[in-house]
């Protein structure tokens, strides 16, 4: 096995170690000896609103995990992103003494031919598998590698360095979002900051492989509501937005530091949104008053089914209408999930739990087929019971098509027909989701502007939430236009003409509305012609050894996108409509 020379991050030459850390090569999702069609490189397409047709939130997320250990070891490293494989190959030449390589389940094939590349171009190099991938079974022996690691990374790889494993955790400046656009319309405004207070779940769930990922246990990188204020307020002022993306599973678990975190913004008026996710009964345990308080604007709920066979301790007593409802009502957006194709649904009930999900009216809802996966409790019971199908390749493993354990009620293509027909059906009962949040965001600026008194924190919110209603507003007339059905049509006009009351357009508002239509118009007609595949841009970020712990908010990067596709004229003529208004003013 391969050894990095642990001394304090330099090898035997006496240079800094040379590290080159990367996520799977593309093109994604499409079917090809590496990959699938349905394993889409965007979440929201993905899993969330791809029965959306045109409407359908589109955008990318960096491979965050390894720029947090790129900013976190004393070498050189480099991070590269969505790289082709040629861009791939032709990286690794450069002569690395470490190359680590991330990925999920369903990338097995790209990780391992990724290794393959590595031993054949860089035979010296030490290779490190991590990612929610390494968690496949026996994955040292199905991929040609000198280290596997499981669960939270920074540690592991400062030991491999022979560096502190337990020195201070440096968070880096990040984008939540890359390109994020609907109806082909760019979203305006500065994408929202990536925060990570910490990693892992103590709920267990026995679905899912982030919390038995980390051993269902919590690591804290930002352990107290001073430290993520000044987090937040350092990347802040680097990127100019106070709009947060919480990259935390039940970030409300730890109550009292989201507290503290509230008295910070409160004690120097300053106020950040946060978007986060949230089980249930940390919601009711933490109040919707501290909700507002805290300045949340999105929370992504498990809901997961809508029975008690088919749930889970942390939804036990769930009105979850009432709660999406009166979250709703405060401005809050909220992403509810799901799971379909559960051991418990049968043909005969499944439409049921569709019905269910519908009737919540959340603003986004996602559907995921039940997929055991590698390291999950539910993975290791339904091996016991001979229930895994193992001879479905791991590229399938991706909760969007097939089942990959036997389930009697639904052979074949049964579960994909039922998955597709969910989101279709959601979309036509409920409208695009677009509408859904402007529609929120409306509620929650009312609900305020009928407030006589507001303190600091609610008039900031205040503000936040009109930017956000005139930003998206001008849209509402391409929505119109395009309607799934003619109830859709009839919200949208609905809904202009209450943004108009509450909200009387400016001149440019005026002027954004028919460009928009027009430019969403000319997306759906690119869409029929040429398809809806986008593909993400190719990033490389090089740091250097020795300045990180100097300086964090200014770790010297290069962004480089040599692999960049050319931009559609579409894209480009809306660059002027992105302008203006900006979320973060």
């Amino acid at each position: 096995m391969r050894e990095v020379n642990p001394v304090r991050g330099v090898n035997v030459s006496g240079r800094p170690i040379r590290i080159l850390l990367s996520g799977v090569f593309g093109p994604f999702g499409v079917d090809d000896e590496f990959g699938r069609k349905e394993n889409i490189m965007e979440l929201f397409h993905n899993q969330v609103t791809r029965g959306q047709d045109t409407a359908s939130f589109r955008f990318f997320h960096r491979s965050f995990g390894l720029y947090f250990l790129a900013a976190n070891v004393n070498a050189d490293v480099t991070v590269l992103d969505f790289p082709s494989r040629g861009r791939f190959e032709k990286e690794v030449a450069q002569g690395y003494d470490v190359v680590g390589i991330s990925f999920i389940a369903p990338n097995f094939v790209k990780a391992r031919e990724m290794a393959r590349i590595t031993r054949r171009v860089a035979p010296g190099a030490t290779i490190v598998l991590g990612g929610h991938g390494a968690a496949v079974e026996d994955v040292e022996e199905k991929i040609d590698c000198d280290h596997v690691v499981r669960g939270e990374g920074i540690g592991p790889l400062r030991r491999l360095l022979g560096q502190d494993p337990d020195a201070p955790i440096v968070h880096p400046t990040l984008p939540s979002s890359e390109r994020s656009s609907v109806f082909g319309l760019p979203a305006p405004g500065i994408p929202a900051s990536l925060l990570v207070p910490g990693v892992g779940c103590v709920n267990g769930c026995r679905f899912c492989s982030t919390s038995h990922f980390f051993g269902k246990n919590y690591t804290a990188y930002l352990s107290t509501g001073r430290q993520m204020f000044e987090t937040a307020r350092r990347i802040a002022d680097e990127t100019g937005t106070d709009e947060f993306f919480v990259m935390d599973e039940n970030f409300l678990k730890d109550k009292q530091r989201a507290l503290d975190l509230i008295d910070e913004m409160e004690r120097h008026d300053r106020y950040f949104s946060f978007h986060i996710f949230s089980s249930t009964e940390t919601i009711r345990a933490f109040g919707l008053h501290n909700l507002e308080r805290l300045n949340v604007t999105f929370v992504w709920i498990g809901v997961e089914s809508s029975s008690s066979e088919g749930n889970f301790e942390k939804n036990d007593g769930l009105d979850a209408r009432r709660l999406i409802s009166q979250l709703q009502e405060r401005g809050i957006l909220v992403l509810a999930s799901s799971i379909l194709c559960a051991e418990h649904h049968t043909p005969d009930n499944i439409q049921n739990e569709i019905d269910f999900m519908i009737g919540l009216e959340a603003d986004f809802v996602q559907f995921m087929l039940l997929t055991p996966l590698p390291v999950t409790k539910l993975y290791k019971d339904h091996k016991a019971r001979g229930l895994l199908r193992m001879d479905l390749p791991l590229e399938e493993w991706h909760g969007q098509k097939e089942l990959s354990y036997r389930h009697p009620d639904f052979p074949g293509d049964a579960a994909q027909r039922w998955i597709d027909s969910a989101f279709r059906q959601e979309y036509e009962a409920n409208s695009c989701s677009l509408l859904r949040v402007i529609r929120t965001v409306v509620k929650g600026y009312e609900r305020l502007d009928r407030r006589w008194q507001l303190d600091a924190g609610q008039k900031a919110r205040k503000r936040m939430l009109e930017d956000c209603a005139r930003a998206w507003a001008p849209v509402l007339g391409g929505i119109a236009h395009l309607a799934v059905n003619r109830q859709e049509r009839e919200r949208a006009l609905d809904l202009a003409r209450r943004v108009r009351r509450v909200l009387p357009p400016t001149l440019l508002d005026r002027l954004k509305s028919p460009a928009a239509t027009a430019l969403a118009v000319a997306w759906r007609a690119r869409v029929r012609l040429l398809g809806d595949s986008i593909q993400p841009v190719t990033i490389v970020t090089r740091t250097q050894a020795q300045r990180i712990r100097i300086a964090p908010s200014t770790i010297p990067v290069e962004v480089v996108s040599d692999d960049r596709e050319r931009v559609s004229d579409q894209i480009a003529a809306v660059a002027m409509w992105a302008t203006e208004p900006t979320l973060a003013n």
